[in-house]
């Protein structure tokens, strides 16, 4: 998994590709967090990411919860695999997602 990051105004964007899994969970988990000291709200951009294990979908909702405050957690370019991983766990009714 690879994560870019860029800022736009004041919020932190992180290019997420690869696949989310066990391994690769605490990666995303960390620059998630450094982002989160540096206040201002998340988007991560799910455009390249191909795959999300349970572990990765942890990360989405700890990190949603840690952000209810700062503006909240918005996914962007969520292909279709992801958004039905997104939709069968419920997590799309939870998240804020944009296409």
């Amino acid at each position: 998994m690879d994560i870019v990051k860029t800022q736009e105004g004041f919020q932190s964007v992180l290019a997420v590709s690869g696949r989310l899994d066990t391994v690769t969970a605490p990666q995303l988990e960390a620059c998630c967090q450094e982002c989160l000291s540096e206040g201002g709200s998340l988007v991560m951009d799910f455009k390249n990411l191909v795959y999300v294990s349970s572990a990765g979908l942890r990360v989405l909702l700890s990190t949603h919860k840690k952000t209810l405050d700062k503006g909240g957690l918005i996914l962007r370019n969520v292909n279709g695999e992801i958004a039905e991983i997104l939709d069968i766990t419920g997590f799309i009714d939870i998240l804020t997602i944009e296409r």
